[in-house]
């Protein structure tokens, strides 16, 4: 391994380390439906009622009873069942009942025989196909029983979710309280976008980047702010964020330079599990414990910043919420069309673009400039390239794993 990545750690054992340590917030509360979206389910939820609550047509066509069923016999139609208008009258023996779609199955009934399998005669109607018992009949609790449970803790509620509590009458779900996160970046160089430049300042766009990720996450975002290069401002900003958040998150002064304080005040004020990765984009991202809050050190590069926050931040605000869906993508594999660089040493996530190839094969090309600064690489990309820790340069037919982007990076 080369000197200048030797002592760094495995992403996968940063994740490792973050996560084992977390555990997840209890607090919650009870909120409308129409509140819910994006929030965290804090205990299972049960279904009040069956679903369907009684058997129910499948299919448009005509209710039958078995032991009328005869070759050729012409029935007679004795009344019709809508969804919402079931039939409550007299049914004579050798006729049938129309019936639509979602309406009640009328008493004696043992079968539905779909219109497309029946014939129009002048006295009625002539069954054309086999009938078996229980056909195109819906059974009460056949979807869910009442009782059962239809979502356990831990889920993110959304357009699949939500719809099913309303479908059984759910009006009020109990979620997690949000998560605080406070979010400040640090550099004497950084201007809030909007603002003009001076000499030598850049925009913040890291903490702009932040906070639309903790707001697609469903976070309470406390923004502190930029804070000067400057030990004491610093101090006063972690110890503000500490009062107030379950995490901390600062962009900058996570590296080696002569102005970034935010190492030695970390491990004043806390303790740092661990400060630099085997990881590219994102080698200076540093991880530890305040008073009262979980502490993650962003790079101070727009792409890194992004990375980490993608790779390490979501999965650890996931656990702290306690969810139980899959968050990251599973990884598949992809045919590169180009050329790749790639240096052995650390595990890399370029930006890539996902197609399928003329033979069916899922390809991928990079978006191009792949530096940290870059960030219209992740503007152009729908995907990572992720290519090992001891991988080298890639050619154009090799095949690479991709981790194609989750709702986070998506528009």
């Amino acid at each position: 391994m080369e000197p200048f990545t030797a002592g760094l750690i495995s992403l996968e054992d940063a994740q490792q380390k973050m996560l084992q340590q977390l555990t997840p917030i209890s607090d919650c509360l009870s909120v409308s439906l129409y509140e819910a979206a994006g929030r965290i389910t804090a205990k299972p939820v049960t279904s009040p009622l069956d679903v369907p609550p009684f058997d129910n047509s499948a299919m448009d066509g005509y209710a039958v009873r078995l032991s009328d069923i005869v070759p050729d016999r012409e029935f007679p139609v004795a009344g019709k069942a809508f969804a919402g208008a079931p039939f409550n009258g007299d049914w004579p023996a050798g006729s049938v009942i129309r019936i639509m779609t979602g309406a009640p199955i009328p008493a004696g009934c043992d079968a539905v025989v779909m219109q497309e399998q029946t014939e129009q005669r002048a006295g009625g109607i002539v069954i054309t196909a086999a009938v078996t018992p229980g056909q195109n009949i819906r059974r009460i609790g056949e979807d869910i029983e009442a009782g059962k449970q239809v979502l356990e803790a831990g889920v993110r509620l959304g357009a699949a979710e939500l719809p099913l509590l309303a479908s059984l009458g759910i009006a009020e779900v109990s979620v997690l309280r949000k998560l605080r996160v406070a979010i400040f970046s640090t550099g004497d160089e950084l201007q809030a976008v909007g603002q003009p430049l001076a000499d030598g300042q850049i925009y913040d766009t890291n903490r702009f980047t932040v906070s639309l990720m903790l707001n697609k996450l469903g976070c309470e975002v406390i923004d502190l702010g930029v804070i000067a290069d400057d030990p004491e401002a610093l101090r006063k900003a972690f110890s503000e964020a500490d009062r107030q958040a379950d995490v901390v998150i600062s962009t900058g002064g996570v590296s080696v330079g002569e102005a970034d304080f935010t190492k030695a005040i970390l491990e004043e004020l806390g303790v740092i599990t661990f400060w630099k990765l085997a990881m590219k984009p994102g080698k200076p991202f540093a991880f530890g414990r305040l008073a009262n809050s979980w502490f993650c050190g962003l790079p101070g590069n727009p792409v890194s910043a992004a990375v980490t926050f993608y790779q390490l931040v979501q999965p650890l605000l996931a656990t702290l919420t306690g969810q139980t869906t899959r968050i990251m993508p599973l990884r598949q594999r992809a045919r590169a069309t180009q050329r790749l660089k790639k240096s052995p040493g650390r595990l890399d996530f370029q930006r890539g673009i996902l197609n399928r190839g003329e033979d069916g094969v899922l390809e991928v090309r990079s978006t191009g400039a792949q530096g940290s600064h870059v960030f219209s690489s992740f503007a152009l990309a729908d995907c990572f390239i992720v290519l090992d820790r001891d991988r080298a340069d890639v050619e154009a037919g090799e095949w690479v794993e991709v981790e194609v982007f989750n709702s986070l990076l998506e528009g």
